[in-house]
């Protein structure tokens, strides 16, 4: 699977890159995505809810009224959470929402979403580059060669580039990862994928195991 290679300009540099049919056109696995993102946003879930429960409730503890002969339903403790001030009945609780998933579905996911994104022509390779200094115009400037500056998109590098990264963190609408942040929710949340030259190799070899 050949696609074109472009440069920062949007204008076609003549050479083409080669895409692994094993990682960027196999059949998508929809329920190992659904999966994959679903551990993601998990992930992100901070779990530190807390409702305090009658028995943190601080209030009297006698009997508010007698046991029988009332006509109305028995009631001891004023911290009961059928009364207004009273604690409450099966509150949240602090927990870890996260769950565990086998690395070779992790794998599955990260290819089938790939395999979306390239059948949907969402996929753009852009030959590497670098900035002389963090900017966030410089930035914008490629996204707008690309014709995708209205719209999310994400940027794959092979090796971490500081200024390419501080260029791109004031735009909302575009993310920049290296070939080894790259994950199932993250593409699949983009409209366009840009695939650097050198983050090509780090992605094949990492989904192909």
């Amino acid at each position: 699977m050949k696609v074109a290679v472009l440069d920062i300009n949007g204008k076609d540099t003549g050479r083409k890159a080669e895409l692994s049919k094993d990682v960027f056109a196999i059949e998508p696995n929809n329920h190992a995505v659904y999966l994959d993102v679903k551990q993601y946003l998990a992930n992100q879930r901070q779990g530190t809810h807390k409702a305090k429960e009658r028995a943190e409730i601080a209030g009297s503890t006698r009997k508010i009224k007698k046991q029988k002969g009332t006509g109305t339903a028995r009631a001891g403790s004023i911290k009961s959470g059928v009364f207004k001030g009273g604690g409450r009945m099966f509150g949240p609780r602090p927990r870890n929402y996260g769950f565990k998933l086998n690395k070779n579905l992790k794998r599955l996911a990260r290819k089938s979403a790939l395999s979306i994104k390239a059948n949907d022509k969402s996929i753009v390779v852009l030959e590497d580059f670098n900035f002389e200094a963090p900017k966030t115009k410089n930035f914008v400037n490629v996204l707008k060669a690309l014709e995708i500056d209205n719209k999310k998109s994400l940027f794959v590098l092979g090796d971490s580039n500081n200024n390419v990264y501080l260029s791109s963190r004031n735009f909302k609408g575009s993310e920049v990862v290296t070939a080894s942040e790259l994950s199932t929710y993250k593409i699949m949340n983009a409209n366009k994928v840009v695939l650097l030259e050198g983050a090509l190799e780090g992605i094949e070899s990492n989904l192909s195991k």
